[in-house]
């Protein structure tokens, strides 16, 4: 891998914008309570979450396990998937909308 623009031909480098879709999201601040409500208000997820004695949140995808911070977004993406955010990402990523 490597290389930079300059080094790969103009024709083969294209620029995408990300589609605008909604998501569903909280912020982990270690409540396990708030998590078992929003999990029951959620359709059920392909891969499981949990809290390790650490206060970390253990999300398992199809890509292997991540670990949730307090303060980090727990997403869940558009086929059902949880994963993790870090703040500053997703304030640059995300705006808020009103559902319904």
């Amino acid at each position: 891998m490597g290389g930079s623009d300059e080094e790969i031909a103009e024709d083969q480098v294209r620029y995408f914008r990300k589609k605008p879709l909604v998501v569903r999201a909280f912020q982990w601040k270690g409540d396990e309570e708030v998590l078992n409500r929003w999990l029951e208000a959620v359709p059920p997820p392909t891969g499981g979450l949990a809290v390790d004695t650490n206060g970390q949140l253990r999300i398992r995808t199809l890509e292997g396990t991540m670990y949730a911070n307090e303060g980090d977004w727990i997403i869940q993406g558009v086929q059902g998937e949880f994963y993790a955010c870090k703040p500053d990402i997703f304030e640059a990523t995300y705006e808020e909308v009103t559902h319904g």
